[in-house]
């Protein structure tokens, strides 16, 4: 046995020491770093995400060794509260809330601090944790979501740490979902299961979803595996993990239309109805009408409100704001009641327009409007850009990797005492990311590509 684990150190000694150096840099980014020290934060990312691109590079032959390391990366932060989201101290509420059977979506922590209530545990803790933007508003996170907190707090006995460890555990056994019935998808295809682990290794999947517990991941192990099941032909069964990714996040249901012609008039029908109705069912616990009043707002609030890490939008912002007499406050206002009619508009189009015939022409399609929502949006999170890394691997195109690097840069915005973003890093930002598009748009072949092959 000791020759035979000479041997494969041997043969493997440079990915190892890849590893365990990765394992390093992951335990300083998760235990030893202050989310306003973005020269430490850039130089560690960057640095991962090397030892991710070299790994794949090497390793691509042997997935059962990029596995492994895929899992050890993220028992790394196991023990870590997340250092660069506030987000998992509202998980955690919602969760008190539903486990103490209380409707999470009636009710904003402020309201219920003020009116005194002990039933939560750690109250005041997750209350001053979550932060006044949360506190104030009614919870946005779907149905199906809210399970998941309460199955953390459940776990955890009330601690915190604890909630956080089953949070964890959550975001690993999903991702590993998404590796299996990714790489399966790929072999289906006769695509190279390589470009799987592009999601698995990625420093952004694992700072985001491992480490600040952003449930993109448990969204997207549900979709992928919709995506598996319909090439498989079982569009019936898919209608089940298709509702459950929309009842964890509601991106999917923006690209529900463009399967309309890879199922057909009659498949497309009785596929969008049966997922209606399990939406609904997974709804129905918690709806009223002041639910509905409550999270339309919300999420309203995302669309006029907010913004962060925008592209186009920026742009507009500066161009009006330094030509016109319009404020700040009715630009976004304006912008936000176009957005999501102009969003369903390319949504529309691109199921009308290219020939989805396909499953890899359907994700294609998905890539793209996914891709051209973020660009009008006023907040693209760094955690949002990861959606694409399941996508991309059924098409031609590579941009989402380079844009998971690239979006690191909008972690700039921290860099002082308040949250002020830095246009120069946006720009960085986004011109790489357009460059790096319109590089491939104009290469038949997707030369491009290239870049990230072996």
């Amino acid at each position: 046995m000791p020759t035979a684990l000479n041997t494969y150190y041997r043969l493997h000694k440079f990915p190892i020491l890849m590893v365990l150096g990765s394992m390093v840099l992951y335990w300083s980014f998760f235990y030893d770093l202050a989310r306003a020290d973005f020269i430490k934060l850039i130089s560690l990312y960057v640095a991962l995400f090397y030892l991710a691109y070299k790994l794949i590079q090497l390793e691509s032959w042997n997935p059962k060794f990029l596995w492994v390391a895929g899992i050890m990366f993220r028992l790394v932060p196991l023990l870590a509260l997340p250092n660069l989201s506030q987000d998992f101290y509202r998980f955690i509420w919602d969760g008190e809330l539903l486990l103490s059977g209380q409707n999470p979506y009636l009710q904003t922590p402020n309201d219920i601090m003020a009116l005194g209530d002990t039933t939560i545990a750690n109250a005041q803790t997750l209350f001053e944790g979550m932060g006044s933007l949360s506190a104030r508003h009614y919870s946005n996170y779907p149905p199906l979501n809210q399970v998941f907190f309460a199955l953390a707090t459940f776990f955890s006995g009330g601690q915190l740490l604890g909630a956080v460890i089953v949070l964890h555990l959550i975001m690993l056994l999903a991702d590993l979902g998404i590796l299996h019935f990714g790489r399966k998808l790929l072999g289906h295809f006769n695509l190279d299961p390589k470009w799987a682990f592009w999601y698995f290794l990625n420093p952004l999947v694992l700072v985001e979803l491992s480490g600040n517990l952003h449930f993109e991941g448990v969204m997207l192990f549900f979709f992928v595996w919709t995506l598996y099941l319909l090439a498989q032909g079982k569009w019936a069964w898919a209608a089940l993990p298709y509702a459950a990714s929309i009842l964890v996040k509601l991106v999917p249901l923006l690209l529900l239309p463009v399967l309309f012609k890879f199922l057909g008039f009659k498949k497309s029908a009785a596929f969008y109805t049966l997922t209606l109705v399990l939406v609904l069912l997974g709804v129905a616990p918690f709806f009223s009408e002041a639910f509905v009043i409550n999270y339309q707002s919300t999420v309203g609030l995302w669309f006029s409100n907010f913004e962060f890490n925008a592209s186009l939008y920026n742009f507009l912002k500066w161009s009006l704001t330094h030509f016109t007499d319009i404020k700040n406050y009715e630009l976004i206002k304006t912008v936000g009641s176009i957005t999501p009619w102009l969003t369903l508009a390319m949504a529309l189009a691109f199921t009308f327009i290219p020939k989805n015939k396909t499953l890899p022409q359907v994700a294609t399609s998905m890539l793209w409007i996914l891709t051209l929502y973020y660009f009008i949006s006023t907040t693209v999170h760094p955690w949002y850009p990861i959606f694409l890394l399941v996508l991309f691997p059924l098409s031609r195109f590579r941009y989402p990797i380079l844009w998971s690097l690239t979006v690191i840069l909008s972690y700039t915005a921290y860099m002082g005492e308040s949250v002020t973003e830095r246009p120069l890093f946006i720009v960085l930002e986004y011109l790489a990311v357009f460059g790096f598009i319109f590089y491939e748009l104009t290469r038949k072949q997707s030369k491009a590509a290239h870049i990230f092959k072996k």
